[in-house]
């Protein structure tokens, strides 16, 4: 597979993967998927609507296929799971779409907060629903490090609504579902990033960090053959392990958020099933 050095170009491709990005019109998502793109894997694009996603094929025309829902709905995002799962199983899965902290407190159709829609259930559902793939990769932030472990107000309902900390709570609960995705799952390389404050729509244009290493860490983690990109259960800023909230490897908190996302989807998470094995004929 290729590697993304911290130059974040990649080097010769070995054997080509089939990667997944959500929240890809744009952006870090769409940046990855020119890196993957460029390095010669098979790139499904998502974005929100038909009209995004004639955008996302505009702006690369290599991509594979582009699937279209609204992750901000049950519904929409189980779209999205049926179109991926009737592409075929894919090698690696990046989480990436999500929202910022700037917004009001905002209700989705099915009644939950907007931002814990797309940051957490969206990548919840779609880990349950589509096939498993050998590597998950979970876009968070380093504001993580100031999100709540409780899980008692998710919808911010009883709480005077403070945009910050929900976005910090959400990217909190993204480390925590990669890490128990990376315990349930042993098969998987499940793992986080934090692509840095950078100057995308969510940062602003006046965002200090590199850009293009926050999408080359989210490649580098879907398809890398480096020693340090083929683990599981990290936190990684710009390829290199970063500082996590330690409440994240809580196991009691890790199996409440599961069961949290279950009673709000209607779908338990469970075991993936198994990959089928393929024979060839001399």
């Amino acid at each position: 597979m290729s590697l993304v050095p911290p130059d974040g170009k990649f080097r010769e491709v070995f054997d080509m993967s089939r990667v997944l990005i959500t929240g890809s019109s744009d952006g870090l998502g769409l940046m990855a998927g020119q890196l993957l793109a460029d390095a010669g894997h098979a790139v499904t694009l998502h974005a929100r609507s038909d009209h995004r996603a004639a955008d996302a094929r505009a702006a690369l025309p290599a991509a594979e296929h582009v699937v279209v829902g609204d992750l901000a709905s049950i519904e929409g995002t189980r779209q999205v799971a049926d179109q991926a799962n009737a592409l075929g199983r894919y090698d690696a899965v990046i989480h990436n779409a999500g929202v910022g902290y700037q917004e009001p407190r905002l209700e989705t159709v099915d009644g939950l907060a907007h931002v814990f829609a797309i940051n957490v259930v969206a990548p919840y559902l779609l880990t349950a629903l589509v096939t498993a793939p050998d590597r998950l990769v979970y876009l968070s932030s380093g504001m993580h490090l100031g999100g709540d472990p409780v899980l008692d107000d998710l919808q911010w309902s009883r709480r005077r609504w403070n945009g910050a900390q929900a976005y910090s709570d959400s990217k909190f609960l993204d480390v925590v579902l990669a890490f128990a995705v990376a315990r349930r799952w042993p098969r998987v390389r499940s793992n986080a990033v934090g692509p840095g404050w950078v100057p995308t729509k969510m940062g602003g244009p006046g965002a200090p960090d590199d850009l293009s290493l926050g999408a080359a860490t989210q490649a580098w983690l879907a398809v890398s053959d480096d020693p340090a990109a083929t683990v599981t259960a990290r936190f990684f800023y710009h390829q290199r392990p970063g500082d996590v909230h330690p409440a994240a490897r809580s196991v009691e908190l890790q199996d409440g958020l599961l069961h949290r996302c279950a009673e709000l989807t209607g779908v338990a998470f469970a075991e993936p099933l198994p990959v089928p094995v393929t024979t060839q004929q001399a």
